[in-house]
């Protein structure tokens, strides 16, 4: 983790303006609740993602960034909330004037907020952020309209790669430092390490709790693939009944009964895998980078055992991650206000150093590959403090970070869930039953999907 962490999630972020080029105009309250401006000119924000007291250590780090903020900018007071956007209370919310000035959204979230007009337009103000330049484009891209327009502004990212155990890898007589890069080489090795038997698994995946959908999903991108695709009226259908399809669930049956690399033990969901490969019984899964300080603090594993590679086949790696969108009720000045809590708090390549040595000094991880939103200057200040602070063993990460910038960013389809929750069925059919119709399989799996679709 680099930045000032503030949740579950690692942070990183962008530029913070100086307080004289921030002067905030006074205006009247008009915005969500908790907002005003007082007579003096002092404005008042509401802003979410504030951690829960069960993470007192981030939360303590919140609040102080808090009092920091205000400090350099005294003619704002910031007034946070815990929790993020949750789709499902936010239109009324809004309506109600209860959402906050500047609010916290997943990467699926945008572009649906933006077609209904329920983020304000913040392109006017960004001049006043110039290290928002030096965010990745693809990432910046996500709060865009079709037009260029912006309405958000990054907060951090994370991307699918191949978590395998360096040690196994050792013992079956492969390079820990060349980890697959194919899927024709991922079952050869998985065989190889199975072979190593005393109840090692060769390679696991998932077909439980929306989970096994998800893996489905990043493997379908990982071949060029899709889920969903968006039709020329604007509708999404399924698009996964395809040889690309039956190429994902044929070579996860053939692992499964033909070279039996996968285990017998199937049904499995997020915690298994973890568990597994803390105890030195998985040889390799689909994950993003912050399994492996959860595998080693969760489930007893050595982070030196483990290293990330890229995601096998590498035509596309589900992405996903966060940012911050403000509330179409915001007057200019309580924008301009947000704007520069966020730009402070999550989005300031002056603090990476600092918040690189906070974070290690409260034992929490540093070295990771990701997220990391950044490109240019700012891209190599966190690299530096990643090796100055490093408490994960950055080099087993190498594969990954060298392959990542060639590998297209895929967001995940829309009703992500609920997709992921009828795969579910084919990712398990596949793996428990030796005659499982895969091709029956896609098409009810598809008819479904599109029946979620259709009621979007």
């Amino acid at each position: 983790m680099t930045g000032f962490a503030a949740g579950s999630r690692a942070r990183i972020a962008l530029a913070v303006a100086t307080a004289a080029g921030l002067a905030l105009a006074a205006s009247g309250c008009g915005g969500s609740s908790g907002s005003s401006a007082s007579s003096d000119g002092t404005v008042t924000i509401t802003v979410n993602d504030m951690p829960a007291k069960t993470d007192p250590v981030n939360r303590k780090f919140f609040l102080a960034d808090v009092s920091a903020f205000e400090k350099l900018h005294p003619k704002i007071k910031v007034v946070p909330h815990e929790g993020q956007m949750d789709p499902q209370t936010f239109a009324t919310k809004l309506a109600g004037g209860q959402l906050e000035n500047a609010f916290y959204v997943y990467y699926t979230d945008p572009a649906g907020l933006i077609a209904k007009h329920q983020a304000a337009d913040i392109t006017p103000y960004l001049s006043q952020f110039p290290a928002v330049e030096q965010v990745k484009p693809q990432l910046r891209k996500v709060f865009q309209d079709a037009g260029g327009h912006t309405y958000g502004l990054p907060e951090g990212n994370y991307s699918m790669g191949l978590v395998y155990n360096r040690a196994l890898f050792r013992q079956a007589g492969l390079d820990p430092d060349k980890p697959p890069t194919t899927w024709d080489e991922v079952r050869a090795d998985a065989a190889r390490i199975a072979a190593l038997g005393k109840g090692v698994v060769g390679y696991g995946d998932y077909s439980k709790s929306n989970t096994g959908g998800w893996h489905f999903t990043a493997e379908m991108y990982s071949r060029g693939g899709d889920v969903a695709k968006q039709q020329p009226g604007g509708g999404w259908k399924a698009d996964f009944d395809n040889a690309t399809g039956k190429a994902v669930l044929q070579q996860l049956h053939d692992m499964r009964w033909s070279d039996r690399s996968m285990g017998e033990r199937q049904l499995l969901e997020w915690a298994d895998l973890l568990q597994m490969m803390g105890a030195g019984k998985l040889g390799m899964y689909l994950a993003t980078a912050d399994n492996i300080p959860t595998i080693a603090s969760q489930y007893k594993g050595d982070p030196k055992d483990y290293g990330l590679g890229p995601i096998p086949g590498g035509k596309g790696t589900l992405a996903g991650g966060g940012g911050f969108m403000f509330s179409p009720r915001d007057t200019p000045a309580q924008i301009k206000a947000a704007m520069a809590w966020v730009a402070f708090k999550y989005e300031n390549p002056d603090r990476i150093e600092a918040g690189a040595q906070r974070t290690a000094q409260a034992g929490q991880p540093v070295g990771l590959p990701e997220p990391n939103i950044w490109t240019g200057a700012a891209a190599q200040t966190k690299a530096a403090a990643d090796k100055k602070y490093a408490n994960q063993p950055v080099a087993n990460y190498a594969p990954f970070q060298h392959a990542l910038p060639g590998i297209p960013l895929v967001l995940e389809p829309p009703k992500a869930q609920q997709i992921y929750a009828v795969i579910d069925t084919a990712m398990a059919k596949v793996l428990t039953e030796k005659d499982a119709d895969i091709d029956a399989l896609l098409s009810a799996a598809s008819r479904q999907v599109d029946s979620l679709l259709a009621a979007r």
